[in-house]
């Protein structure tokens, strides 16, 4: 058993950042929780005032609500916010990304946090952190830790990219669908095109507002008293969602407002950041088939003869439709509202319901994907704080070379 502060120093050395320079800046901003890799970074062009000096192989550490968890290894020479602890290992005995993996377990975690002071902007110190005590194994066998550990990150990283590169395709595709419908690409210049007041569509498809083809709100007549009410609050809303499938189950005077919602129905949610970070979904499986919602939302209930849901969620979600959506909201900055006349008056394009039914399947087969990519990249995350745990406190050992 030993002391971080045994085998650890503080680098302290301060730098000046330049206007027109282009030295890597790192701010908490840049430091992802759990991750021992940056990807990604500022210039110094970026601050004004003094930062902290680092060079490769320094461990980058965030005192500032510890609790975050940020930390990580610099590859390369740069500056940080002051707000970041710079370590440098002593690396005849420890290996500095064996440290940046230590300071993510739980046993360092609850010592940093049980250290802060400060209420609004709680820290950590360096004095604190050094005498955490941990359990040191040899030189050989800090490599082999650090490199399951590594193994494990690079593939949450590839999980990383696989996702991001799945929601791309799925924007071009929705750009693709709504123009030209559900054709393959290399059919796209045979589709016969008409001008209209948000460009060009397919011949035989309509542009009608949303208001003549779906109803907004919903009623409150004539739905009967239950003991226990369903109840949808913003954070049971999904982001980018088709479906909302989670309520709370809330006595009737716990209810001081809400919308009533059915099966069916589609929430949009109508508040900043929640209708830019696309909070949206088509309600389902509500015990008796009602139910309520925050208030914070658009209830649309479409006409099933000219409108398929399933259509509406994709469309409402396609990157044009949301910035326009988001430009039109109103009030106070940060807190504002997207007024249901602006939805009702929303021009969209239609196309027939065979149509509507085939772009929406095939949005929702990529929505499968993606939801399956993020499973997985859930199990590795779960397996690196397993082995994390396991492999700093001695349950698993790893043959060394």
């Amino acid at each position: 058993m030993v002391r971080l502060g045994d085998f650890i120093q503080l680098r302290r050395d301060l730098t000046q950042p330049s206007s027109d320079g282009n030295a890597r800046y790192v701010g908490l901003e840049h430091i992802d929780s759990g991750n021992v890799r940056l990807s990604r970074w500022g210039t110094e062009s970026e601050v004004k005032s003094s930062k902290n000096k680092f060079f490769a192989g320094d461990i980058l550490y965030g005192k500032l609500r510890p609790y975050l968890d940020k930390v990580v290894l610099a590859e390369w020479e740069g500056m940080c916010a002051t707000d970041i602890l710079v370590f440098v290992a002593n690396r005849r005995r420890v290996l500095p990304e064996f440290i940046a993996y230590l300071l993510h377990t739980r046993a360092f975690l609850n010592h940093a946090i049980s250290t802060t002071s400060g209420t609004n902007h709680p820290r950590t110190s360096w004095q604190a952190l050094q005498a955490f005590a941990f359990a040191l194994p040899p030189l050989p066998e800090q490599r082999a830790i650090a490199r399951v550990l590594a193994t494990i990150q690079r593939a949450v990283e590839a999980q990383d990219q696989l996702i991001a590169a799945t929601r791309a395709f799925k924007r071009a595709l929705m750009r693709h669908l709504f123009t030209y419908g559900a054709v393959p690409p290399a059919d796209a210049a045979r589709v016969p095109l008409k001008d209209t007041e948000i460009g060009a569509v397919p011949v035989g498809w309509e542009v009608v507002r949303l208001g003549k083809i779906a109803d907004m709100g919903g009623s409150k007549r004539g739905m009967p008293t239950l003991q226990h009410i369903p109840f949808i609050p913003m954070s049971l809303i999904p982001e980018q969602g088709l479906f909302i499938t989670r309520w709370d189950m809330r006595e009737p005077e716990e209810i001081r407002s809400g919308v009533v919602v059915q099966n069916g129905d589609f929430l949009l949610a109508k508040i900043t950041p929640c209708l830019e970070n696309g909070k949206q979904g088509i309600v389902q499986d509500l015990p008796d088939g009602w139910g309520y919602a925050t208030t914070e939302v658009i209830t649309i209930r479409p006409h099933q003869e000219n409108l398929l849901t399933e259509f509406l969620a994709f469309y409402l979600l396609s990157p044009v439709v949301r910035a326009d959506l988001a430009s039109k909201l109103e009030g106070t900055t940060g807190r504002q509202r997207l007024p249901k006349s602006v939805v009702q008056n929303l021009l969209i394009s239609l196309p027939p319901l065979p149509e509507q039914r085939a772009i929406a399947r095939i949005l929702a087969a990529v929505d499968t994907k993606i939801a399956a990519e993020e499973k997985r990249k859930a199990a590795l995350q779960t397996l690196f704080k397993t082995m994390l745990h396991q492999l700093m406190t001695g349950q698993i050992q790893v043959i060394t070379d």
